[in-house]
C-alpha cells in the first residue's frame, strides 16, 4: 500500500485563489502545461499545480488510486505498473509532461478507449477549490459513490474552467493477460467496412488505427482468445511501440506541418472528403485530420460528430462551437462554481 503525507500544497492554492478573489484577478491553471496548444490563450496570473503532487493513497487489492493533481502522470502510471495494473482509458503523458490533475481537466483518452471508456469514466471522486473560495470534495474512493449529481465526472474536459482540482480518486484495472499488435493489408475503406462488422462480435481488439496504408489492431486478453483472433486475422506481427507513439502524437503523420485536427464521430463513419493526409484511429471513431481546410467544424456537426483544433491559433474557436442551449447551461455552471470568472477565462469558449 503506497501514502503519501508530503507535497501537500492545498493551503498554498486555496490562498493564491482567495487572493485572486480579492484583486479579481484572472488565473491560468497550470500543471506541466504539455497542453497549452489546446483551447484559446488564457490571460491570467500563473497558478502552478506541480507544486501539490503525490499519491495520497494506493492499495491495488481496492483497484483504486488517490493522487493530488499536480503529480506528473508518469509517476501514477508507474505506480500502478509495479503493481501490475493499468488505467484502461490509456491517457497520453506528452513526453512525461503530464499531470494527473491535467489528464483529467483535459480528459483524454488514447487507443483503447472505444473498448475500455474514458477519463470520465474511471473517475470515482475529486476535491476541487472553487470560485468562492472554498475547497469541496466530490464522490469518494468507492466504486457505488454516485449518488446525486457526479461533478468528479463533469471535471473531466472542463479545462480548468470550473475551479481547481487538487486531487483525484481514480478507478483502475488488472493488465491484460496477453497483448499482441497486428499489421494487415487493406485499405481505409476495406478497414472501416471490416471494424464495423467486427464490432458487433465478441473479439478481444483493444485498438484499431488505419494510416492510409494498412489497418494495425492491438488483441489483448487471454493467451487463447488472443492466439484465437490472430489465426482468425491472420497479418504480420508488429511491435506494440505503435499505440504508444499514436498516443503521444510521435508518429511522422504528426510531423507534418499543416493544421492538425481531431474528429469525433460515429464509428461506422466513411473516409472523409476533405484534402489533407487522415488517420483512423479508436475504429473509425476518431479521426486525425491534417489540413488548411477551413470546413471542419460544419462537416464533423454534419456528421453527427465534433472537431477540435490542435494546433494552437489556428482556429479562433478550436473546440466545437455550442448550440445556443447548451451553451447557455455552460455558462449556468460556470456561474455557479466560478462566479468571478477568474479560472481559465475564455480557454474553451469566449463565452465562458
Amino acid at each position: 500500500m503506497i501514502g503519501a503525507a508530503d507535497g501537500d500544497a492545498s493551503e498554498l492554492l486555496l490562498d493564491q485563489v482567495n487572493r485572486a478573489r480579492a484583486d479579481a484577478t484572472p488565473l491560468r491553471i497550470q500543471g506541466g502545461n504539455s497542453k497549452a496548444f489546446l483551447g484559446r490563450e488564457v490571460a491570467g496570473e500563473v497558478l502552478d499545480t506541480r507544486v501539490h503532487c503525490g499519491i495520497v493513497h494506493y492499495d491495488p487489492t481496492e483497484l483504486v488510486i488517490t493522487a493530488r493533481a499536480g503529480t506528473p502522470l508518469r509517476m501514477l502510471l508507474a505506480a500502478l505498473d509495479a503493481a501490475g495494473q493499468r488505467l484502461p482509458c490509456e491517457p497520453p503523458t506528452f513526453d512525461g509532461n503530464a499531470t494527473v490533475g491535467g489528464m483529467v481537466a483535459a480528459g483524454l483518452s488514447g487507443p483503447r478507449r472505444p473498448w475500455a471508456g474514458s477519463v470520465r469514466d474511471f473517475v470515482l471522486g475529486s476535491r476541487l477549490i472553487s470560485g468562492h473560495g472554498t475547497h469541496l470534495r466530490f464522490g469518494g474512493e468507492v466504486m457505488k459513490n454516485v449518488a446525486g449529481y457526479d461533478l468528479s465526472r463533469l471535471l473531466s474536459g472542463s479545462f480548468g474552467c470550473l475551479g481547481v482540482i487538487t486531487e483525484v480518486s481514480l478507478k483502475v484495472l488488472p493488465k491484460p493477460r496477453h497483448s499482441l499488435s497486428i499489421r494487415l493489408e487493406m485499405d481505409a475503406s476495406q478497414a472501416l467496412a471490416k471494424l464495423a462488422e467486427w464490432g458487433r462480435q465478441p473479439l478481444p481488439i483493444s485498438a484499431a488505427s488505419h494510416d492510409g496504408d494498412c489497418l494495425r489492431l492491438r488483441l489483448e486478453g487471454g493467451e487463447g482468445s488472443v492466439s484465437a483472433a490472430h489465426q482468425r486475422f491472420g497479418g504480420e506481427v508488429i511491435d506494440d511501440i505503435y499505440w504508444a507513439d499514436l498516443n503521444e502524437h510521435r508518429l511522422a503523420f504528426f510531423d507534418e506541418r499543416l493544421p492538425l485536427w481531431r474528429l469525433s464521430l460515429p464509428g461506422t463513419t466513411g473516409p472523409l472528403a476533405l484534402p489533407g493526409a487522415q488517420l483512423i484511429d479508436w475504429g473509425g471513431a476518431q479521426r486525425w485530420l491534417k489540413t488548411d481546410a477551413t470546413t471542419v467544424h460544419p462537416l464533423a456537426l454534419e456528421l453527427g460528430g465534433h472537431a477540435t483544433c490542435y494546433s494552437h491559433g489556428v482556429s479562433e474557436t478550436p473546440f466545437q462551437p455550442l448550440a445556443p442551449a447548451l451553451l447557455r447551461y455552460h455558462r449556468q455552471l460556470k456561474a455557479r462554481l466560478d462566479p468571478l470568472g477568474l479560472f481559465n477565462p475564455g480557454r474553451m469558449y469566449p463565452e465562458l
